[in-house]
């Protein structure tokens, strides 16, 4: 089943084209990664997907509810002086538009599943400002996560940390991707620490270069 599909996508930035004849689909259950050079629109096609971004022509068709798909920004770290704990940030990844913030047994179940998988049951009820950018980030994807989302879109979630931390929480999204079934949309550089034979790499320079296997890519580059 397609759960997203783009086509004959161009969007632009200040006058100037950055993404044009954009054409791909995507089905249930794929864990597919964006790449290419710094400029190559893959943060402004990751944008323009879930709606940040106005689009020139073409067209966005996503055939999955708006309350299962959960985005992670780049630079999504919350203001380091912000009075809320981990855990508060976490949680407010259920609450819903002007509805008050009452979590219900099934929203703290999740939590716990969220605490277990990300390993942050030591520093959840630390204040945000307090934790390093490794932790926080921990957080954030927690955040993203608690909603037990059927899609994450995630943009160069692990830019700027450190090797071992990234590996781990790609080891991680695996594990979403083939236990949970979990639709995974990435842009990325780290493509030499994922190691899923089923990944499916889509590069881009103005318009899709390649739409592969990341077995057949690497093999390439």
């Amino acid at each position: 089943m397609s759960v997203l599909e783009v086509k004959n996508l161009q969007t632009s930035y200040n006058g100037h084209i950055a993404l044009e004849n954009i054409n791909f689909s995507v089905n249930e259950g794929e864990y597919i990664c964006l790449v290419g050079e710094n400029g190559s629109g893959k943060s402004t096609l990751i944008k323009t997907i879930v709606g940040l971004h106005k689009k020139d022509n073409g067209e966005i068709i996503l055939n999955e509810k708006l309350e299962n798909i959960s985005y992670l920004a780049q630079n999504n770290l919350v203001d380091v002086e912000f009075p809320a704990t981990a855990k508060e940030i976490i949680m407010t990844g259920v609450q819903k538009h002007k509805v008050l913030p009452f979590y219900t047994k099934k929203d703290y179940k999740n939590f716990e599943e969220i605490c277990d998988l990300l390993k942050i049951k030591d520093f959840v009820d630390k204040r945000i400002g307090n934790l390093s950018g490794g932790q926080r980030q921990r957080i954030m994807l927690g955040r993203a996560l608690i909603r037990k989302p059927k899609m994450l879109i995630l943009d160069e979630p692990f830019s700027g940390l450190d090797i071992n931390i990234t590996k781990e929480l790609y080891e991680m999204l695996d594990k979403l991707n083939k236990e949970n079934k979990m639709t995974i949309i990435m842009a990325t550089h780290d493509l030499d620490e994922i190691n899923q034979k089923n990944v499916r790499v889509i590069e881009l320079s103005k318009t899709i270069k390649f739409d592969g296997n990341i077995t057949d890519w690497k093999g390439m580059n």
